[in-house]
C-alpha cells in the first residue's frame, strides 16, 4: 500500500488504473483515469467510469464511482461481474503525489463485489 502522504490535496491528472478483485473471485480491469478538483473520469477497453471524491488528512481520499459497459467482450463465454448493469461503487485509500491506492465495494444486483484497485500518476492536465 502507499504510504499516506503529507499534502492535502491529491495531483489533478492522468492516471493509470488497475483493479483487482478480491473475495476469492477472479478477474481484473484496467483503463486511465483523469482526476480534477473531486471529479474523475475514465475508462478501458470495454468500461467507462465518472464519479466524485473528497479527500482527507494526511494522504487519504474517499469516493464513488459509477462503472458502464460501452463495449462487449470479445469472448462471448466471458461474462464479466458489471457486464450490462451500470454500477456503483464506494472507495476509501490512501494517496502519494505518484499515484494512490483504494479498497472498493460494489452491489451487483443483491452481491457485494469488493475490488483493490492502483492508480499511477502519469501526467498533469
Amino acid at each position: 500500500m502507499y504510504p499516506a502522504g503529507q499534502g492535502t490535496s491529491m495531483r489533478n491528472g492522468l492516471y493509470s488504473l488497475h483493479v483487482y478483485m478480491l473475495d476469492g473471485a477472479k478477474g481484473s480491469d484496467s483503463g486511465v483515469i483523469i482526476l480534477r478538483d473531486g471529479k474523475l473520469l475514465g475508462g478501458g477497453p470495454y468500461f467507462w467510469w465518472t464519479g466524485s471524491y473528497t479527500v482527507g488528512k494526511n494522504g487519504t481520499w474517499k469516493g464513488e464511482l459509477t462503472t458502464n459497459q460501452h463495449t462487449r467482450l470479445a469472448n462471448p463465454t466471458v461474462r464479466p461481474v458489471f457486464g450490462g448493469h451500470e454500477v456503483t461503487t464506494g472507495f476509501s485509500g490512501t494517496f502519494t503525489d505518484d499515484g494512490a491506492e483504494v479498497n472498493a465495494v460494489s452491489l451487483v444486483g443483491k452481491k457485494s463485489v469488493s475490488v483493490r484497485a492502483t492508480l499511477k500518476f502519469l501526467a498533469e492536465e
